[in-house]
């Protein structure tokens, strides 16, 4: 099962691989065994940052990217993948101009080991560079063949509509992604100014933190249960009752479906209009199944109206 990414020539798998954990909570030989239970199980987008992961004690940026690159040389399979990463965060190469993301783009397809990138994303808005510096510099990319779509991440409605008005009028290659932070517990944001934004201009949607840090797996239910992960901290703000009441109503579904929580959670999102694909990260291969089943389920109007439901204050 494939479906297209907007308006672009790229196939993918209904569901992307965040590749934070690589190089993290992941380290090499498991990050490889990931990707490569990802490839079999019919996946073909993996997701990452130049800045992935500089926050580990250790560690300066870039790890991920080198993964990934080594699997992929190792594999001989860079054409099957769909490899997107991003630009503006990296301790060395930080924010979004010109220069700047010359000079990121080089370092990731030498860490990538690749000759292009399928989708480059400017991770975060750079509100000190002129957006049209910025936008003539994802087309230069384009135009040498180093990339050949661009994405935006973590911009706001209004920025993401001037990004799309600044390349049309000029007649730059424009966005074919929008990689907001859109899950059950975390809608009102996206779907006020963001999802409009993206049908309008024609972005498919890859929401990140699909899974709410784990939250929306069901592992996270008391104060202790956050111990259990180094992301732990990120599900903490859910731990109420109307989180849990998201998390239990996911738990219905997914007993009567003899599915994973995860699972369902992710179908949710995939049944939103404009989401093409969500993204989750799998730190270890046991985490995966649940997340390649996404393709598999398809929610009745009634499931999904019991979510809607139970995740409408959020």
């Amino acid at each position: 099962m494939t479906t297209s990414l907007g308006t672009s020539d790229l196939s993918i798998f209904p569901l992307a691989l965040g590749g934070n954990t690589f190089g993290w909570t992941s380290d090499e030989a498991t990050s490889r065994d990931v990707l490569d239970a990802f490839a079999a199980g019919g996946g073909n987008l993996v997701d990452t940052a130049d800045v992935y992961s500089a926050w580990a004690p250790g560690n300066e940026g870039g790890e991920s990217e080198s993964v990934i690159g080594r699997w992929m040389a190792d594999r001989k399979n860079r054409a099957d993948v769909v490899v997107a990463t991003k630009v503006s965060q990296h301790p060395q190469f930080s924010g979004l101009s010109a220069s700047n993301i010359a000079a990121a783009a080089e370092a990731s397809l030498g860490r990538l080991a690749t000759d292009h990138i399928d989708l480059y994303y400017a991770h975060f808005d750079d509100e000190n560079t002129p957006l049209e510096e910025t936008v003539a510099a994802f087309d230069a990319l384009v135009t040498a063949g180093k990339v050949r779509h661009v994405g935006i991440s973590n911009f706001s409605a209004e920025r993401v509509s001037e990004w799309v008005g600044i390349a049309r009028r000029n007649g730059f290659a424009a966005p074919v992604a929008l990689q907001p932070h859109y899950n059950l517990v975390h809608r009102s944001a996206f779907e006020r100014d963001l999802a409009p934004a993206a049908e309008v201009n024609e972005l498919a949607v890859l929401p990140y933190f699909g899974l709410a840090s784990g939250f929306l797996t069901g592992k996270y239910r008391t104060q202790a249960d956050l111990a259990q992960s180094n992301r732990g901290d990120g599900a903490k703000a859910y731990l109420n009752a109307e989180g849990l009441g998201v998390v239990d109503a996911l738990g219905t579904i997914a007993d009567a479906r003899g599915s994973a929580v995860a699972t369902v959670a992710l179908a949710w999102l995939l049944s939103r209009p404009t989401v093409a694909a969500p993204i989750a990260s799998a730190r270890t291969v046991e985490q995966l199944p649940a997340l390649l089943a996404v393709a598999d389920l398809t929610l009745t109007s009634e499931e999904l109206a019991l979510l809607d439901e139970a995740s409408a204050s959020f």
